[in-house]
């Protein structure tokens, strides 16, 4: 397996720990910023502390560490990828799919939510084998967004 520029063997998939956290709201914050310039800046900044107080607690989130620095995570509620960031500068290096593939090990079925202006990420969950199960309308922000699922095939 050819290894991406810039990210080594010594990568790793963890659980995050209390150290992790300043680290993963700020590629929450950096990332979502970037993917979501269809929303003001203000609103991802206005949602750091509930990030820190409520979300990251409230899930089991595992980061992926390459040479000591958090470059991505996933948090988890049970089959629901509540959310899944790579920094901006590491996106594009097979990150995002290893964090997808490590939560399909564990799960049977998943689901998540994309902003449907977000096209890069929806086409990115599509090609990870995610099927659209509806749209709606995110409460907050009054965007429109699609509900994915994936399941594993068997036979």
């Amino acid at each position: 397996m050819k290894i991406p520029q810039s990210i080594s063997n010594r990568s790793m998939i963890r659980l995050m720990d209390a150290a992790d956290t300043d680290a993963v709201i700020n590629i929450w914050l950096d990332a979502s910023v970037m993917a979501h310039d269809f929303i003001d800046a203000s609103y991802w900044q206005s949602k750091a502390d509930d990030m820190r107080n409520i979300y990251l607690p409230s899930a089991i989130t595992h980061v992926y560490e390459n040479l000591g620095q958090i470059l991505g995570f996933i948090s988890m509620t049970d089959h629901y990828i509540a959310a899944i960031f790579v920094s901006p500068g590491s996106q594009g290096k097979g990150i995002g799919k290893q964090l997808i593939d490590f939560a399909k090990q564990q799960h049977n079925t998943l689901e998540l939510s994309v902003y449907k202006a977000n096209e890069r990420s929806v086409a990115f969950y599509r090609k990870q084998g995610f099927r659209e199960i509806h749209e709606r309308i995110e409460e907050q922000t009054g965007q429109p967004e699609i509900v994915m699922k994936f399941e594993k095939k068997y036979g």
